[in-house]
């Protein structure tokens, strides 16, 4: 594996990125990430449902919904929330809602930028109300990217049959359809992983140096989720263990390995800049 300067092998890059992952507490950063995003995730949804009350969408297409995209245990958690914020229309919800979603999450994405400031070794010297700013625009970011991938992971195929009978184009439309929104999710969570690991560091990047690392967490966060979900599904009975807390167990899990992989992919980053810079060393030696 090359790198601008020096040229080190894949074992060498490993053996420093395990030994980076082990110094900084990768662990402990995942899981206090989980922590302040669990606490965002309840106002959020109630933000999002008392939205969709407005709109001219039926409870029960809406708790369907929810069912076949969540584990089951997850959706029985919020499915009497989902219920009654939809029976009633309440501005002051919504307000309250979208405000404790921006601050709770906004402390899981301070919690991200200690832990790449951690991976470069850099000092936090921003002030509190930047580095406020900052959060809440990566929460956003974070939110609408993972909102469109959702709708066209989920609608992407009535979406395109739409277009299909509109437009009155060839059926080979829906195969080319299909193809193009799974790369159009995949493209977008890389770019808002970038503008992640671009921004959140006190560090001064270029962007090519941030791709290998968002690809890694892009396609770590698809798999992990995919997996996760399929596991407890199909094999993990939460429920029999932890009763009524089983749902949140499961949030907290799914939480807590995303929070992993967006911190590895950041030190993937950082030790990739890290022999860069070993490299320019050498080079002025």
């Amino acid at each position: 594996m090359g790198y601008h300067f020096v040229k080190i092998s894949d074992k060498e890059f490993v053996k420093y990125l395990y030994k980076k992952l082990k110094e900084d507490e990768v662990t402990g950063l995942s899981a206090q990430i989980a922590y302040f995003l669990l606490l965002s995730i309840i106002p959020f949804l109630i933000f999002g449902i008392t939205l969709l009350a407005y709109l001219p969408i039926s409870t029960h297409y809406v708790i369907d919904l929810f069912k076949n995209i969540a584990p089951i245990e997850m959706f029985e958690l919020v499915q009497n929330a989902i219920t009654s914020v939809l029976d009633t229309k309440r501005g002051d919800i919504l307000s309250m809602s979208i405000l404790m979603t921006l601050w709770t999450a906004s402390n899981g994405i301070n919690a991200i930028i200690k832990a790449l400031n951690k991976a470069y070794n850099a000092v936090e010297n921003r002030g509190f109300i930047l580095n406020r700013l900052i959060s809440v625009l990566l929460v956003l970011g974070l939110v609408s990217a993972v909102g469109i991938a959702l709708i066209l992971s989920v609608f992407g195929n009535l979406i395109g049959k739409y277009l299909f009978s509109y437009l009155g184009v060839p059926h080979s439309f829906l195969i080319f359809w299909n193809i193009a929104r799974i790369l159009g999710s995949f493209a977008l969570l890389v770019l808002i992983f970038a503008l992640l690991y671009f921004i959140a560091p006190n560090k001064k990047l270029k962007w090519k140096e941030i791709f290998a690392g968002s690809i890694f967490a892009a396609i770590g966060w698809v798999l992990v989720s995919l997996v996760f979900s399929f596991y407890v599904n199909n094999f993990g009975n939460y429920s029999a263990t932890y009763g009524s807390l089983g749902g949140v167990i499961i949030l907290m899990l799914w939480l807590y390995l995303s929070g992993m992989i967006l911190i590895i992919g950041g030190e993937i980053n950082a030790t990739a800049e890290y022999f860069r810079q070993e490299g320019l060393k050498r080079e002025t030696a």
